[in-house]
């Protein structure tokens, strides 16, 4: 499979929250749009609270990881809060050594990480995975096997599904990304290999870059990620949003969980339960996810 270098910018992710922000009125203003009605009785929590929490881990939980901090840091900027991607793979093995206090993962964790670590996972919204194309590619609907056939390499121009003439380029997560995971055992028939010619990003980000800037690029986001710069493609007739992935009738969908090593204390335990609040369920929703509750 091909690297593709020049996106992995956008997969390089760091966000900081706490005493370093509010330092300018964008991030302020960013903040205080989060707020909900309840913010200030979820956040009492908070008030007499001081030090970091270090979060790495699956990019799409990042949107959602992003609006808690900012309240957060907004209530009580004692609180520093820092947020890294890198993927599923990376938040488990940060998290299990030691090195940040809640890793994210766009899967659940397998039986022999957990023993390795001794992780603890808090499944807090439900997503999907939506195959994504150019903004300006006619194709509206794959079927499972098309998907297959595309992903293989089997069909390798637009034209054999009824699209303009063009070779397809397809896009694809990295080994250890839950967005992949889920994709490939939902989203392709079963013992589907990915063509080597298949170009890597390292995360929702990258991908959304690298699909806008591509007319014949295939790739797949969390939903969360859609936006009007690439276009969602229904997948077995079913349009990939968050109402037909509530109902189940979208059938690409998974668990965006949080994981800790041991039972959470202090600060991040603070922080995984604002999660399961009110404000963290509005948040979930703003970021296109559904809530779950703890």
């Amino acid at each position: 499979m091909l690297k593709v270098s020049t996106l992995l910018s956008a997969s390089v992710l760091l966000l900081t929250f706490g005493a370093f922000t509010g330092c300018g009125s964008n991030s302020k203003d960013s903040a205080e749009s989060n707020n909900t009605s309840n913010i200030s009785e979820n956040l009492a929590v908070f008030a007499n609270q001081q030090g970091k929490i270090d979060i790495a881990g699956g990019t799409a939980h990042i949107p959602v990881m992003k609006k808690a901090a900012e309240a957060i840091s907004l209530a009580n900027p004692q609180i520093i809060i820092s947020i890294t991607g890198g993927g599923t793979g990376a938040g488990i093995t940060k998290v299990g050594e030691g090195l940040v206090h809640i890793g994210n993962t766009g899967r659940a964790l397998k039986p022999q990480e957990i023993e390795k670590y001794g992780l603890v996972s808090f499944p807090f919204a439900v997503d999907g995975v939506a195959i994504a194309v150019h903004k300006e590619n006619p194709i509206t609907n794959l079927t499972k096997e098309q998907a297959s056939q595309i992903f293989s390499g089997a069909i390798k121009n637009w034209s054999e599904l009824g699209g303009s003439e063009g070779a397809i380029n397809l896009y694809v997560r990295e080994d250890g990304s839950g967005t992949r995971d889920t994709f490939e055992s939902k989203g392709l028939d079963k013992g589907t290999e990915i063509t080597q010619t298949a170009n890597v990003v390292s995360s929702n980000g990258a991908m959304k870059i690298a699909i806008a800037q591509d007319k014949n690029a295939i790739g797949y986001v969390g939903i969360g990620h859609l936006d009007d710069s690439i276009k969602g493609v229904a997948f077995e007739g079913v349009t990939p949003n968050q109402e037909n992935t509530k109902e189940g009738t979208y059938q690409i969908s998974r668990l965006l969980y949080m994981n800790t090593k041991g039972e959470p204390q202090g600060l991040t335990k603070l922080f995984v339960d604002y999660i399961y609040s009110s404000d963290g369920a509005e948040f979930i929703e703003q970021s296109g996810y559904i809530p779950l509750p703890k």
